[in-house]
């Protein structure tokens, strides 16, 4: 997606990093990041996004701690948490989330009262969400979950 493509693009500078991504568009973009190492998980190729998918892979990751993650979505409400219109990426964040120590959602503010396909996040498990402009209505809502909320 864009948003992670834009997070790849800010990571870059930072160094003695480790990125774990399903996106073949992500890890391209860190092929000149020397500070930088890649890991992607197996799967299958889901063209349409240009991504790895399935669980298979996940299995190798387990030995990780991951300190944070950021996580994009297709939407986001209070009552579905983050959500995707893949259940194929979906079946993916979602144990990757689980291994998170802090988890940040991402999304600009045309996700905000979109419901996705399928749930990879509830609010309970998100500490931070990122973005442009968030509705008021959901503002003290969502920050009544405990979840941090950055407007940039």
């Amino acid at each position: 997606s864009s948003t992670s493509l834009a997070i790849a693009r800010y990571l870059k500078q930072h160094r003695y990093l480790t990125i774990i991504t399903n996106s073949l568009a992500v890890s391209q973009e860190m092929l000149d990041a020397p500070g930088a190492v890649v890991v992607m998980p197996g799967g299958r190729l889901r063209r349409d996004t240009a991504s790895l998918v399935g669980t298979d892979g996940l299995e190798m990751l387990r030995k990780f701690h991951i300190q944070m993650g950021f996580f994009g979505g297709h939407g986001m409400t209070i009552d579905a948490g983050l959500t995707d219109v893949s259940s194929d990426e979906a079946e993916v964040k979602r144990p990757l989330l689980a291994m998170c120590q802090q988890v940040t959602a991402v999304f600009d503010s045309s996700k905000w009262g979109k419901v996705g396909l399928v749930s990879f996040a509830a609010l309970e498990q998100i500490d931070l969400i990122i973005t442009d402009a968030a509705p008021a209505r959901m503002t003290e809502q969502v920050k009544s979950f405990g979840v941090e909320l950055e407007l940039v």
